[in-house]
């Protein structure tokens, strides 16, 4: 039997590996395309984070690799044009020479896989545009990170990829926004409410979500320099198309193939519509496991699943495939997600009668070091208790959630199938009842009537309206609420009648349902236990009542500092880089301060900008506001690195360095890329363009000043009685001494005022460089910095001492002092070698990873 296979990858070489495997004596040739036949097409955007090093690691196999392997012939750059079934006979032509082959079989398959789909955006075709497909794109944009010294990037499409490119961008120092024309991130894949979640997180991690937004225009000459939007323009240096894929099925259009959108049809043994014509990978559309219905599911899972099993189809094994659950998981910053089955919304379509439930349980035992939650959605089936879909986001291992429903659903089991499963436990990787069937004990009590709750669906939607919200909470935690302390609770409340409406709330739901069962008991018939506690839900209650120290406390830690003149009021610190803001933002900013302030704004001696008057339910909001409208954040308090302060050298008449440049790079690399490392106490930074000092770096913990120094020609100096170099000196270094021009080099503060002033050219030449002071402060206590012995004459050389201060400080300072402190007890040389040596650079990973400075001493 002679068996072709177009494609290859996972679905074309799972299928004839498989195929060889099971028959020798099967002729399979498969004609592929590209070069690569074989790579690792999801590890992509890890390339480009530098998390995968080397190319080598995309590559699966080589065709010869391959070939030899299995057994296989393979042809590279070969792309099949067109299919004549009848006489089966594929043709194809050589993607370098246009040489066109003919190909016959007994049996074909079509694996052609997809490509990314380009959006109808002018522009498209500029430097640093990229797509995520095939290695050569992940290593051009590497490449392209790096020798552009890219500094923003717009990802258009917020699917697995999209945000998988984002997290990576991050991880590389880019400041990430993500576009989607949809109304929510991965649309199609996670319920609305999931999805409004994760965006909030990714949002608090600094990457920008704009959703219901599309691309209209890259722009730039012939380079990327931004991207105009349905909602404005916005700036950057690289653009990642990533909205989808399309199938590569175009030249089957005269074919009489059965399709569906460019997705090829197929049944439960991988057959086409044409005879002996078979199809597998991201070219097919499959059906759904559950529902039976067309489902379209390009996931190299699936692909590789569907090719090892057409493998044996092949050689008349009598297996059937049995569709897809369209099973996913994306890893995001400090945030996993992962999903299989059905939707709340698919699954009531395929008129199931839906019950769902959102649990919040324990990944691992809460003393375990590195402990943390699952957030999980479960979708189950109110007649027959069968599970009918699971999402769960959480730090840990969510993958092990889903897959777990993945068998659920794949045998068909009940909730109460799945009550005593005995899976595995110990203290490092789970907790004595497993999470997945604490997550089935929640829902069977639900279904049984034992837990009355409302989903967080149901809470956005408004149906608590009218219930009196109960703080159930291990302590008090919902300002204006009624606390009620689960442990005292041994008969009516007080105030609350037994048909009162209430809504139960605490921090993940397992108290609520707790003081519910009591509550019940004693009479009570009209409670309400919110799902998801305040792990998820936003609750909040109309109340003048007096803010209480933990709460003016928390926000103070996102920048908003209580405005004394007030009870409730806070001023709010908006995070400018260095005091360079663009309109668009300074008008956000505005928009803001009407919106959710006073309608002020002022500016700190730190070039932060302040909203005043902001009432303290307005934080957040005003906060999504900023992060929305203009990738704007919050902060600038707190014991760690603050935002860095800087003059305007760059444009200024006296700079001597680029200011803005520099101070953005400290901005991305230690402000935003040491955002949560803790430090003995605040860490300020600043970078002055001249010796004028306007911004007094001197008086920062680091601070870095622009240097001009003359490079004097004393061969040329004639001894003029009046020297004009002399003249222009402000500080008096530079004298005649025996006819002769000398230079005071201790008291010289290197303002290059005197370069290019001899009309004789003894002061034309001059090396520039940045003088770093370290220990500065000012406040109560005010101490100038003092400078290191050494002018620096690269930005990198400063990047990394700066880097190498801090880590010293968070190695060796003493939890509540200011860096001056750590430099007067250890002493100004010590700190300085090691300054200059890299000693602590090698230390880094330790450092950062130790448990200390947990309260540091800054107290705003």
């Amino acid at each position: 039997m002679k068996v072709l296979i177009i494609g290859g990858v996972a679905a074309g070489t799972k299928t004839a590996a498989k195929l060889k495997r099971a028959d020798r004596s099967v002729d399979v040739t498969l004609i592929a395309k590209d070069k690569d036949i074989s790579y690792a097409g999801c590890g992509l955007p890890y390339y480009v984070g530098g998390i995968i090093e080397d190319k080598s690691g995309l590559i699966v196999n080589t065709p010869q690799k391959y070939a030899a392997m299995t057994g296989v012939n393979v042809v590279t750059g070969m792309e099949a044009f067109k299919l004549d079934s009848e006489n089966k006979t594929v043709l194809a032509k050589d993607v370098d020479t246009g040489e066109i082959s003919s190909y016959t079989y007994d049996k074909l398959v079509i694996a052609v896989g997809a490509t990314p789909v380009v959006p109808p955006i002018t522009g498209i075709d500029k430097a640093g545009v990229f797509k995520l497909r095939v290695p050569d794109d992940a290593v051009n944009m590497r490449d392209y990170l790096k020798n552009n010294n890219v500094k923003k990037a717009v990802v258009v499409g917020g699917g697995f990829i999209g945000l998988e490119a984002a997290e990576n961008l991050q991880v590389q120092g880019v400041e990430v926004t993500v576009i989607d024309f949809a109304s929510q991130i991965m649309p199609n894949v996670i319920d609305p409410e999931i999805a409004a979640f994760v965006q909030k997180h990714l949002q608090k991690q600094g990457i920008r979500i704009m959703t219901g937004v599309a691309g209209q225009e890259i722009l730039g000459d012939s380079a990327v320099q931004g991207i105009k939007t349905t909602a404005g323009e916005l700036s950057a240096d690289l653009i990642v198309l990533s909205v989808g894929v399309r199938p590569n099925t175009a030249f089957l259009q005269d074919t009489g193939i059965e399709m569906f959108k460019g997705t090829i049809l197929v049944n439960d043994k991988l057959q086409t519509s044409l005879n002996d014509v078979y199809s597998v990978g991201d070219c097919a559309m499959v059906t759904n496991r559950l529902t039976h219905a067309r489902q379209w599911s390009p996931m190299g899972s699936s692909a590789n699943l569907e090719g090892r099993l057409l493998g044996q189809i092949l050689t008349n094994i009598d297996k059937e495939y049995p569709g897809v659950l369209g099973t996913g998981i994306v890893k995001l910053p400090n945030i996993n997600c992962a999903r299989t089955g059905l939707g709340e919304k698919q699954a009531r379509d395929a008129g199931y009668d839906v019950e769902t439930l959102m649990a919040v349980v324990e990944d691992k035992p809460n003393y375990y070091p590195g402990a943390d939650a699952f957030i999980t959605k479960l979708i189950a089936d109110k007649k027959t208790h069968k599970i009918l879909g699971l999402q769960v986001i959480g730090q840990g291992a969510v993958d092990k959630m889903a897959d777990i429903a993945v068998t659920a659903i794949s045998l068909g089991a009940t909730l109460e199938q799945c009550e005593c499963m005995d899976f595995c436990y110990a203290p490092p990787f789970s907790t004595a009842i497993h999470p997945f069937v604490q997550t089935v004990h929640i829902m069977l009590n639900k279904l049984n009537g034992y837990l009355t709750s409302i989903t967080p669906a149901e809470y956005l939607a408004s149906k608590a309206d009218g219930y009196r919200v109960i703080d159930a909470s291990l302590k008090p935690s919902i300002r204006g609420a009624l606390y009620v302390d689960l442990a005292k609770v041994n008969g009516p409340i007080e105030g609350l009648n037994k048909d009162d409406k209430l809504l139960l709330v605490c921090a993940k739901g397992k108290r609520a349902y707790f003081l519910q069962n009591r509550l019940k008991h004693f009479g009570y018939t009209n409670t309400l236990a919110l799902e998801a506690g305040l792990t998820f839900n936003d609750v909040k209650v109309k109340t003048t009542a007096k803010l209480t120290p933990e709460e003016i406390k928390a926000v103070k830690a996102l920048g908003f500092l209580q405005d004394k003149t007030t009870g409730d009021k806070f001023n709010g610190r908006v995070i400018t880089r260095n005091g360079k803001i663009t309109a668009n933002e300074s008008k956000v900013i505005a928009e803001a301060a009407e919106k959710f302030g006073s309608g002020e704004i002022t500016m700190t001696t730190r070039l932060t900008v302040e909203i005043q008057g902001v009432p303290y339910e307005n934080i957040e909001p005003l906060r999504e506001y900023l992060m929305q409208n203009a990738g704007l954040e919050t902060g600038g308090t707190g014991s760690k690195v603050r935002p860095v302060v800087s003059c305007k050298g760059t444009t200024c008449q006296y700079g001597l360095i680029d200011t803005f440049a520099l101070s953005e790079e400290i901005h991305r690399r230690f402000y935003k890329g040491y955002r949560d490392v803790k430090l003995p106490h605040k860490f300020k930074i600043a970078v002055g363009g001249c010796p004028n000092n306007c911004v007094k770096p001197n008086l920062n913990d680091i601070g870095i000043i622009g240097q001009r120094i003359p490079q004097i020609d004393y061969a040329k100096c004639r001894g003029c009685k009046v020297c004009m170099a002399v003249n222009s000196c402000p500080i008096k270094t530079l004298q005649l001494v025996d006819g002769k021009i000398n230079i005071d080099d201790k008291h010289c503060n290197h303002c290059g005022l005197c370069v290019n002033k001899c009309p004789f050219h003894c002061f034309d030449n001059a090396s520039d460089g940045y003088r770093i002071y370290i220990g500065g402060r000012w406040g109560k206590r005010v101490k100038e910095g003092r400078a290191l012995s050494k002018i620096f004459t690269s930005k990198e050389e400063v990047l990394s001492v700066v880097e190498k201060a801090i880590l010293l400080f968070r190695e060796q300072g003493i939890t509540g002092e200011r860096f001056s402190d750590t430099i007067d007890r250890i002493g100004f040389e010590n700190v300085e070698a090691q300054l200059l040596a890299n000693d602590l650079l090698a230390r880094k990973q330790e450092n950062l990873a130790a448990q200390k400075h947990l309260v540091g001493g800054a107290t705003c």
